[in-house]
């Protein structure tokens, strides 16, 4: 596809690569692969073996270390020496994470210090991890030879009532261990491989700044293209108008006056509809009116190719976010038309309270080239909402344009 379409870029700023760490929703909560739970109790086992290694580690190169790093002049040294067996041990659990939890951790370079604080703090909470294990297997014989007494001899089950009481109570408790020890694993590992919160505010800070300047120069591109539409569209009409009009008010014989009339009545009829389509570009008034679904009906009825839409949300938008959405069929859908060679169009609005997704596909020629600096306007304009805008145009097509964007 060529022209303003091919110059469509992915909801991915340009100007801010995505940090490659542990990925994280919009309230900044470290999102993980859906691992079934036989996986993750897995790498919860292997988890107290990793914390034994640990465990000797600080216990045999740590003792014997623990005099130099007591001394002041070697304590640089010793420390240094010390943090390299760490670091081996501190790999074996990120690859733990990633393997049975599905955790991505960003490259991240930590100091000495950092890296056996981490393996300290992990080795604790691997071994009380371990330990609470330990008791509930334990529980687990205490009960089943309680059950074996009652089966043996019923009588004797009231006096066993109160042991039973307690150990439920000791039960829930020790689940209660396993899954606060769980989340402390994967918080200690999340806090040490992934970007911190200062990285995080500082990344969203950059956000933020690069979405503002986009949609300033967004508004300026727009002002200069209004101008653009104003000054060689509806401008040259109004004086190709005048003209007509005047030279039929020169004009002495009847007949033609009237010839030159009906051209100028013709031309007005043609400056109302190109002023009428320079303002819908602009801000269409139906969404104020009737709302998004009958504003998009307005855009397929201008369509010269035929367009299917879907149209299902179970709550009307916010005014941004029903504007933007807006601005996105219409524009995909207008450079569909113009430069796809697409002989179908297919619109989907599609939300569930919380996010809209906003999809158009064409039938066309594809191309579209996700580099390009065109449509600015549009890519800020989804950007300053927090959206994400998604092109798939693989040369020879379709071409599918999602757009994202959160409702809240």
């Amino acid at each position: 596809m060529q022209g303003d379409f091919a110059d469509r870029t992915t909801g991915r700023r340009p100007e801010l690569p995505e940090l490659p760490g542990p990925r994280r929703d919009g309230a900044g909560a470290t999102v993980t692969h859906p691992y079934p739970w036989p996986r993750r109790a897995s790498g919860a086992l292997l988890g107290c073996g990793t914390a034994l290694f640990g465990l000797l580690y600080f216990a045999v190169p740590g003792g014997l270390s623990l005099p130099f790093v007591l001394w002041p002049r070697t304590r640089p040294r010793a420390l240094a020496l010390l943090s390299t067996g760490a670091r081996g041990l501190t790999g074996l659990e990120r690859i733990r994470r990633s393997a049975f939890f599905g955790d991505v951790f960003p490259a991240h370079h930590s100091s000495d210090q950092d890296v056996l604080r981490y393996l300290a703090a992990r080795t604790c909470a691997g071994t009380l991890f371990a330990w609470v294990l330990a008791l509930l297997g334990y529980g687990a014989g205490l009960a089943g030879l309680l059950a074996a007494g009652v089966v043996r001899d019923p009588t004797d089950w009231q006096g066993l009532l109160p042991q039973a009481v307690l150990g439920g109570v000791l039960l829930f408790l020790d689940l209660q261990g396993i899954f606060s020890l769980n989340a402390l694993d994967s918080r200690l590992a999340r806090d040490h491989f992934g970007p911190s919160e200062r990285e995080l505010l500082e990344r969203r800070v950059a956000e933020l700044a690069a979405s503002r300047a986009g949609v300033l120069r967004a508004v300026d591109a727009e002002r200069r293209r209004i101008e653009r539409d104003l000054h060689d569209g509806v401008q040259q009409r109004l004086v190709a108008l005048a003209m007509l009009l005047g030279r039929a008010r020169r004009n002495r014989r009847p007949e033609q006056a009237e010839s030159l009339l009906r051209q100028a009545h013709q031309a007005s009829q043609e400056v109302l509809t190109e002023l009428r389509e320079v303002a819908w570009r602009v801000y269409p008034s139906a969404l104020d009116d009737l709302g998004l679904e009958e504003a998009l009906g307005g855009v397929a009825q201008r369509c010269s190719i035929p367009l299917h839409m879907e149209f299902s949300l179970p709550q009307p938008l916010p005014r941004p976010v029903e504007t933007a959405a807006y601005f996105v069929v219409c524009e995909a859908v207008t450079n569909a038309a113009k430069h796809s060679r697409a002989t179908r169009i297919r619109v989907g609005v599609r939300g569930d309270g919380d996010r809209v997704s906003v999809s158009v596909e064409d039938n066309g020629t594809g191309g579209a080239d996700p580099l390009g600096g065109g449509l600015s306007g549009l890519r800020s304009r989804v950007d300053a909402l927090d959206g994400r805008l998604h092109i798939d145009s693989p040369s020879g097509g379709p071409t599918t344009i999602t757009a994202e964007l959160p409702c809240a």
